[in-house]
């Protein structure tokens, strides 16, 4: 079923469920503001060492604990860190402090939860 358009804030009429091509170029330019103030990937913990291991975590773990946790049976994409390593960097490489996470749970309820720490 599809919906009204709507009149976007730069004028244009947008079809039901699209984005328009100024909101996607202001998300564009607000992610690329925020990727340059927070460093690289590597300065971040996220290096060599820390790739190989969670590689190899993955296929130790290869579903999303999760979506475990609510009856679901999901491949896990990545491995994300319980306590955060901006909160505790000593626990970057701790097996103890990971579980693998599938993209759209770590990219919902995970990110929501450290905003919040």
């Amino acid at each position: 079923m599809s919906g009204i358009p709507r009149l976007c804030d730069c004028g244009q009429v947008v079809p039901f469920g699209v984005r328009c091509e100024c909101q996607i170029a202001a998300t564009r330019e607000r992610n690329r503001r925020h990727d340059a103030l927070r460093g690289s990937a590597s300065s971040r913990g996220y290096d060599a060492a820390w790739r190989s291991a969670s590689r190899s975590y993955l296929l130790q773990h290869p579903f999303c604990a999760a979506c475990a946790r609510n009856g679901t049976r999901t491949a896990a994409t990545l491995v994300d860190h319980i306590v955060s390593i901006r909160r505790a960097p000593h626990l970057r490489l701790e097996r103890s402090n990971w579980q693998s996470l599938c993209t759209p749970c770590h990219s919902s309820w995970k990110q929501k939860q450290e905003r919040h720490q």
